[in-house]
């Protein structure tokens, strides 16, 4: 990781935003006597880290949502909308992890968090439209999606062993 702050900055921002919190705090520590607001300065530069977890988070809920859909709902009529916002949500991931890409330590814990809850809405909004099937809850309540089923090229009724397509498996080796 660079020592210079200018170049972490361009390189990983919410690591960037994680080590100048902590300098803050240092200095606050250490009594330098600039007539900063040292705590809040620090708890403002960490929630700008905070605010991309979020936006990971909620763009992997987004993703797991739309592909236990096109998994389980019978509708087959939002199908291509469903698959139009899961490419635009994966380049929108792809982006965010070239700005920050300690993000992708936590990809995994994520998208396990993220599917446990996306099990859920699915089926509440299922049920809701009178879409389930002893079969279908089943199949909604098992759901286990991996990082790469999530953020690279595959679909349901894709092979979930299947070798990625060629380059789409690279997101989770950077």
């Amino acid at each position: 990781m660079p020592n210079n702050p200018a170049k972490l900055y361009e390189k990983d921002f919410v690591r960037w935003t994680e080590v100048r919190a902590a300098t803050l705090r240092k200095a606050a520590c250490l009594g330098i006597n600039l007539p900063l607001d040292w705590e809040n300065l620090a708890e403002e530069i960490e929630s700008l880290g905070r605010s991309q977890r979020r936006e990971l988070r909620s763009r992997i809920a987004t993703i797991i949502v739309h592909l236990l859909k096109l998994q389980c709902s019978p509708a087959a009529d939002p199908w291509a909308n469903w698959i139009e916002t899961i490419a635009r949500e994966r380049a929108s991931i792809e982006d965010l992890l070239d700005d920050s890409p300690s993000l992708r330590n936590e990809l995994a814990e994520t998208v396990m968090r993220e599917t446990l809850r996306a099990v859920k809405r699915v089926a509440r909004g299922l049920r809701h439209y009178g879409e389930t099937s002893p079969n279908t809850m089943a199949l909604i309540e098992n759901a286990k999606f991996s990082e790469v089923q999530v953020l690279d090229d595959w679909f349901p009724g894709d092979d979930p062993n299947s070798v990625p397509l060629p380059g789409a498996g690279e997101r989770g080796k950077r």
